[in-house]
């Protein structure tokens, strides 16, 4: 049977329209595979793969590199880039829109001066504040009054830092004069003087003490005279990978992310 003109069209029409619907389910699919640029933009876990900037407080340095190995290897596709500093600069540079994607800082207080920028903050771990010395405790310190001794070359944390915050707070509450010979933007620079030599002393966190055991010694502090140094984290809201950056931070608070951070010396939280 031959078809007049306007029925060709009309059967063309129906022949073209049929070819297509496979073709836009098809790109479908794809769209729902593809939602990062790649096929494969997503991990084992279900967590979306991306490439994740995160600010820690520099007591996190050596534990954090652990752990963001051990996240990386169950979070195939995901990468962590860390910068560590002091909580009190890492909170300028979020004051300053630095992109980042999440923040974790070493008191509650840095945290709270940029509650706009982040979602709602988790703590993660606990510390406590020891005297870090000389390999060996050439110098014989055995507690904070030790501190005042003004032939003894002591380092402390900045005020600025919470290091710093927390070694005043503890020495003022056993009304403990101590005239530092330096300051340091952050506790690991704290340690390092002591480990160097270039003081006697120091106040640092355990976990940084047990980070160089090899170097210096730890002379506890009791808990009634101690402070308790507690770690939020969060996400950054001007974060491009959100989704992401809230699986990290989930992450930390899971029994493997645990385990990591109190191997290091870190307390439940």
């Amino acid at each position: 049977m031959t078809l007049a003109p306007a029925g060709r069209r009309t059967a063309a029409a129906v022949l073209t329209a049929a070819l297509l619907v496979p073709l836009a389910a098809c790109g479908s699919d794809d769209t729902k595979k593809d939602t990062g640029g790649s096929p494969a933009s997503g991990s084992a876990s279900g967590a979306p793969a991306a490439n994740l900037t995160v600010l820690a407080a520099a007591s996190l340095t050596d534990v954090f590199k652990e752990a963001g190995a051990a996240y990386e290897k169950s979070h195939p596709g995901t990468k962590l880039t860390f910068s560590f500093a002091g909580s009190q600069e890492l909170v300028a540079q979020v004051s300053q829109g630095s992109p980042a994607d999440v923040l974790v800082t070493a008191d509650t207080k840095s945290m709270d001066k940029v509650r706009a920028d982040t979602g709602t903050p988790a703590i993660i771990a606990k510390n406590r504040l020891v005297i870090a010395t000389g390999e060996g405790n050439p110098h014989k310190v055995d507690d904070l009054k030790d501190l005042a001794d003004t032939k003894l070359k002591v380092v402390l944390a900045a005020p600025e830092v919470p290091a710093g915050k927390y070694s005043k707070q503890i020495l003022d509450k056993q009304k403990i004069a101590v005239k530092p010979v330096s300051q340091e933007p952050n506790v690991r620079a704290v340690l390092s003087k002591v480990e160097l030599g270039e003081a006697d002393a120091g106040l640092v966190y355990r976990t940084d003490a047990e980070s160089a055991k090899d170097k210096v010694d730890a002379v506890e502090i009791p808990d009634d005279q101690n402070a308790v140094a507690q770690y939020p984290a969060a996400t950054l809201k001007e974060s491009k990978n959100a989704e992401a950056a809230t699986a990290f931070v989930a992450w930390l608070s899971s029994p493997e992310g645990q385990k990591i951070l109190q191997d290091a010396g870190f307390q439940k939280p």
